[in-house]
């Protein structure tokens, strides 16, 4: 049980995707008397049959090769434009507010604040576990302009937060093909890591960047099985809720309806 980790009021695994075991009902209910509402519970990664939930991965690199003939234009262009590189965290921590806060400025739902506490606090969880960081640079000026950070595990990687200043993403440096590209290229290939992952399926549709992996880089679902256990009186409010869920404005709420809905 050690292994879980309370985010935003849920407790969530804290280990690679593939290692998460099915939990009991009484090993979530002793998860619950240490706080949060809820336990979120996903298993059976790489489940043979289509089911309702997933981790969104990549395992295999095919090189420019894989890519369609627009995509490996982009990811070209980006490459001769920008650079991408490992970088220290003392960077992130320097230069990276501004790029972040313009980011979630411009998604397109926002369903979390972004302010400099939240990043300082995001920070502290990055070093409290073993994160690497990309940069991505202007090669015309050198200016720092986008980073990602990185959750490593032995056999695999789940690319995080990204952040790109938005008048790159309309300029046609394509700054989004070149690092995913790179990162691709360097942690299946170069360190041959068994996959990448975008993490599971996305409740809050805030970017639309797991579909772009899917079309542009032949990111796939990785179907698994979803369970969410609650505090009593949470359970409640949820089956009160859930037959308005189309319909309710409050993106948090919203969110966890949705979750709801892809329980097994």
């Amino acid at each position: 049980m050690n292994d879980f980790y309370l985010y935003r009021k849920a407790w969530r695994f804290d280990g690679a995707p593939h290692e998460e075991p099915q939990l009991e009902k009484k090993q979530c209910q002793a998860l619950l008397r240490q706080g949060g509402l809820m336990v979120r519970n996903t298993y059976d990664f790489d489940y043979p049959q289509k089911t309702s939930f997933w981790n969104l991965i990549k395992d295999q690199f095919g090189g420019l090769e894989e890519l369609s003939g627009n995509t490996r234009n982009r990811v070209k262009k980006s490459l001769e434009t920008l650079d991408f590189q490992l970088i220290d965290f003392d960077l992130v921590q320097k230069s990276g507010y501004p790029i972040l806060k313009a980011t979630f400025e411009d998604y397109a739902v926002v369903d979390r604040p972004m302010n400099h506490q939240v990043f300082e606090d995001y920070l502290k969880h990055c070093q409290s576990k073993d994160y690497e960081y990309w940069g991505v640079f202007d090669r015309t000026n050198g200016q720092f302009i986008g980073f990602c950070a990185n959750r490593l595990w032995p056999e695999a990687v789940e690319y995080g937060v990204i952040g790109i200043l938005p008048e790159y993403k309309r300029n046609k440096t394509f700054p989004y093909y070149g690092l995913f590209y790179s990162m691709n290229r360097y942690y299946l290939e170069e360190k041959q890591l068994r996959y990448i992952t975008d993490g599971s399926r996305s409740i809050t549709h805030h970017s639309n960047i797991q579909e772009f992996l899917v079309e542009k880089f032949n990111f796939r679902k990785s179907y698994c099985k979803i369970k969410v256990y609650y505090k009593w009186w949470m359970r409640i409010a949820v089956t009160l809720l859930y037959p308005f869920r189309k319909i309710i404005p409050i993106p948090q709420v919203k969110a966890l309806l949705n979750m709801e809905s892809m329980t097994t």
